[in-house]
């Protein structure tokens, strides 16, 4: 039997707090997963492949040192999709770890390009969506924090999310 894994970040206290005043109105998820940058969309593995997966993310995650990540505003993926998010300034240490990682999971390759956020609102309408983005896109979000572990997390049958195991960068 398979389970649903994925890979994040989880940002600090601070920067979910915030992220949370807004997904209590707009994000359907928010009880179902903390606030995050997704590294490695959902993917199925089973019990062998996870294992084996664990000692690969551990290497991985020796051979990057921690890294700055900077919230620097709110937008959003329309049309594409009805996401409202905080952009995520993107850097060579999160795309190299982002690549690392996706290359060395099984699955189908990402959907989308990678384009780190941290998902505020979704499935909005379209009517919602202009709304909501139309108020929100004009606050300034300025938030800079070290990332220094990501998280190899799994889906429980009731569709919320928890922590596998966590990989500390830089570190045996």
């Amino acid at each position: 039997m398979s389970t649903k894994y994925g890979i994040v970040i989880f940002p600090s206290k601070k920067l979910q707090d915030l992220a949370n005043s807004y997904r209590k109105r707009y994000d359907p998820h928010y009880a179902l997963i903390p606030p995050h940058v997704t590294l490695r969309e959902g993917f199925d593995a089973s019990e062998d492949e996870i294992s084996e997966l664990t000692h690969t993310l551990h290497g991985i995650a020796k051979k990057h040192q921690p890294f700055q990540i900077n919230a620097t505003k709110i937008s959003s993926f329309q049309p594409v999709n009805n996401v409202i998010y905080f952009k995520i300034e993107p850097t060579t240490q999160l795309e190299e770890l982002h690549r690392e990682l996706n290359d060395n999971t099984a699955g189908e390759s990402p959907e989308y390009n990678f384009v780190p956020h941290i998902t505020i609102g979704q499935k909005l309408s379209n009517d919602e969506h202009s709304d909501v983005y139309g108020s929100l896109r004009m606050q300034r979000v300025n938030h800079e924090e070290v990332v220094d572990r990501f998280h190899l997390l799994y889906q429980l049958d009731n569709g919320s999310w928890t922590v596998f195991e966590t990989f500390r960068l830089g570190k045996e």
